[in-house]
């Protein structure tokens, strides 16, 4: 889009703060619609705030790595990908302050959510193998991209199954908040039109990501900073912002389990940005073309996740200052994380 390459620092700033706004906001009643979707469709919470809601929210995030792989910035790409992933995690230990009774991964406690957790570790444990394979490419996509997108809907499938038939469920304690559906009643809005405000809703995110993405490429351009800092602590936090409003606005609501779904399965929807962003990128395989930071960023969600699972499955009750070990844990990474490589690499 030229008339953003061709922005001053300032105007790329103004623009990139605007669409980041038009993120957050628009994002906020995409919760409204969807905690009333997973009542109609008999979902549930947990699978349904993983699929449609978590790949909603992610919209922004893939328009803005899939222009950046096209246009040739592989470590933007992967970055934003991974970044949003790492952000995500780190905004469920912010949600968390927010719910007074008890510890969030505790009182949502899903084993819907247990599994998409387990599947994003996998997912993004994919990606570090096909960086060290041989670059081996169809029409220029590497084949782990085709497993990323299998593995998704396989692991999808098995939440479902899951949901509808589990063969083991957590243990109910008073804090618990299980997710029973509501009655529909006769003011509420016809399911056709629930859909289409769901769907403009998520046009209008998809919309904004793509301006961040634009404005993202303008700024590497101009400022000569890293696509991978760029990619993983900008456009990453600002592509992600319906997933903080959206869990804010889903435990004020009660809906514990969309709440922590929806990042969960946002998540795990994020990784498979690498794979589009992959078939995007025409100049070989993306997986080879990240940089040392990318891969550092990849590592370090994969233990974020791996923490925010461990988690879900303690279920403490009450951390310090309202929040479990896991929480205290990730956001500590997390910021660690971002100064290494804000000055750690050369």
């Amino acid at each position: 889009m030229a008339l953003i390459d061709n922005l001053s620092l300032g105007g790329l700033s103004l623009v990139f703060v605007l669409a980041a706004l038009v993120i957050a906001g628009v994002g906020t009643r995409l919760t409204g619609y969807a905690d009333r979707l997973a009542d109609l469709t008999g979902l549930g919470e947990a699978v349904f705030g993983a699929v449609l809601l978590g790949a909603s929210t992610s919209l922004p995030g893939v328009v803005t790595s899939v222009t950046a792989a096209h246009d040739g910035y592989a470590a933007l790409a992967v970055s934003n990908a991974v970044g949003g992933i790492a952000a995500q995690t780190a905004f469920l230990a912010i949600v968390d302050l927010t719910y007074r009774p008890a510890n969030l991964e505790h009182a949502a406690a899903s084993v819907e959510n247990l599994l998409n957790g387990a599947l994003l570790c996998a997912l993004l444990a994919l990606p570090l193998l096909a960086a060290h394979a041989p670059a081996y490419t169809w029409w220029g996509v590497h084949p782990l991209s085709l497993l990323l997108l299998l593995g998704y809907v396989y692991g999808v499938r098995l939440a479902a199954e899951a949901h509808r038939m589990p063969a083991w469920l957590p243990h109910a304690t008073k804090e618990t908040r299980k997710d029973i559906p509501k009655q529909v009643n006769q003011r509420e809005p016809h399911p056709l039109r629930l859909w289409l405000s769901f769907v403009a809703a998520a046009l209008t995110v998809a919309l904004a990501g793509y301006v961040v993405g634009r404005t993202g490429i303008a700024l590497v351009q101009q400022t000569g900073l890293s696509q991978s800092l760029v990619g993983g602590l900008l456009t990453a936090i600002a592509t992600s912002l319906p997933e903080l409003v959206t869990s804010l606005a889903a435990v004020r609501m009660g809906a514990l389990t969309l709440a922590v779904g929806g990042i969960i399965g946002g998540n795990t929807f994020d990784v498979l940005f690498i794979a589009f962003s992959d078939i995007a990128y025409r100049k070989g395989s993306i997986y080879h073309a990240m940089d040392e930071q990318s891969l550092f960023m990849i590592c370090m969600t994969l233990l974020l996740t791996s923490i925010l699972l461990m988690g879900l499955i303690r279920r403490e009750k009450r951390g310090a200052g309202n929040i479990g070990f896991e929480g205290v844990l990730v956001l500590g990474i997390y910021t660690a994380g971002f100064l290494i490589l804000s000055f750690g690499f050369a």
